[in-house]
């Protein structure tokens, strides 16, 4: 039977969760996601981990940070002056929004703090510094690479 490696695309169904158990992501009930092994489009841990698999496998793969979304990095997280805010946006604490770098590109931001002068926000992925686990079931190999 033929096995995932790289440059194959594939379809699985996953379950992803924090070490204590508590989901952060899933497929399950939803349509199965479609990936080609080798791009980096994904994180390094999950198109690691699903190489040698066969369609019908199921397995679980645990990763490090440094296999998933990096550690957090203390740089991340900074101080927003309030004046800089659009008006009519009140930020709270624990909301995400968006916002933009000098360069234009997107960023996501949780607001952590309010402070007198501002509010203090994390660029970091909210799963940045932690242990992931994807249960994961390969579905199919869509295409394979020669």
């Amino acid at each position: 039977m033929a096995q995932v490696k790289e440059g194959d695309t594939i379809r699985i169904h996953y379950v992803g969760k924090l070490e204590d158990g508590s989901v952060f992501d899933s497929s399950e009930g939803g349509a199965s996601l479609e990936m080609k092994i080798g791009r980096g489009e994904f994180i390094k841990g999950l198109e690691e981990g699903v190489i040698g698999m066969e369609p019908g496998e199921t397995r679980s793969i645990s990763m490090t940070p440094d296999r998933a979304y990096g550690p957090c990095v203390k740089e991340k997280v900074f101080e927003f002056h309030k004046d800089r805010i659009s008006e009519g946006i009140t930020p709270e604490v624990g909301q995400q929004m968006q916002l933009y770098r000098a360069d234009g590109m997107p960023i996501t931001v949780k607001i952590l703090e309010k402070t007198e002068t501002g509010y203090i926000m994390d660029a970091n992925h909210a799963l940045a510094g932690k242990n992931l686990i994807f249960d994961v079931t390969l579905e199919e190999i869509v295409t394979e690479e020669a």
